[in-house]
């Protein structure tokens, strides 16, 4: 029972990307995602989060303007599209989920978050 994401690759800096999140053994339907990432030799970070039902979007500052959050609960599916990308960007995204809402306190705190499934790496090249 967890989640998985998927999409990863290997793009040049100013190019886009779309990452998916789907649930493994349960419904993505009632459940809010967030997007995190792992660069190496850094901690993970918050990246983004979904509500479940609000369908209200956060963003780190840092990705504000150029990652889009949305969902497909048709297709039990949650994506993050990820436009201008740039070489910080590299890193090793993963999905999770904090329950049915996102954090109102410690937004993106790890602790929150449970589900965590393997990441897909994302390759920025200057």
């Amino acid at each position: 029972v967890q989640l998985q994401a998927s999409g990863g690759g290997l793009v040049q800096a100013g190019g886009s990307l779309r990452l998916s999140c789907a649930a493994s053994g349960f419904s993505l339907h009632y459940s809010a995602i967030g997007w995190f990432r792992q660069a190496p030799g850094k901690e993970r970070e918050g990246v983004s989060c979904i509500g479940s039902m609000d369908g209200n979007t956060y963003y780190a500052d840092s990705v504000k303007g150029r990652f889009t959050i949305s969902r497909d609960n048709a297709k039990g599916t949650v994506y993050l599209q990820m436009n201008s990308l740039k070489p910080e960007d590299t890193a090793v995204y993963y999905c999770a989920t904090p329950g049915s809402s996102c954090p109102r306190v410690g937004r993106f705190g790890l602790t929150h978050y449970a589900r965590w499934g393997q990441g897909t790496l994302v390759t920025v090249s200057s």
